[in-house]
């Protein structure tokens, strides 16, 4: 924990009236944006062929940007629109 909260602090003076914005930018840089970025394209293009499938693309597109592969079931569990 003391290793994160130097990392945040790094060249972060309290006095300054801008400490928090720098703070905040410290911590977001932090975070490994490009693996989230690909989960989450993986996560809308399986909910894009789920939806497509079962004619709710839409649908799947919003539920799986939500949140994410835990929606796969969900579309599975609804009833499908195609009618064949």
């Amino acid at each position: 924990m003391n290793a994160l909260l130097t990392r945040v602090m790094q060249g972060v003076n309290l006095s300054n009236p801008d400490a928090g914005l720098l703070m905040f930018r410290n911590l977001l840089a932090l975070v490994p944006w490009w693996p989230l970025l690909g989960w989450t394209i993986f996560s809308v293009l399986g909910g894009v062929w789920i939806g497509w499938k079962r004619g709710r693309l839409r649908q799947a597109v919003l539920w799986s940007l939500i949140i994410g592969v835990a929606a796969w079931p969900i579309l599975l569990a609804l009833p499908s629109r195609n009618h064949k």
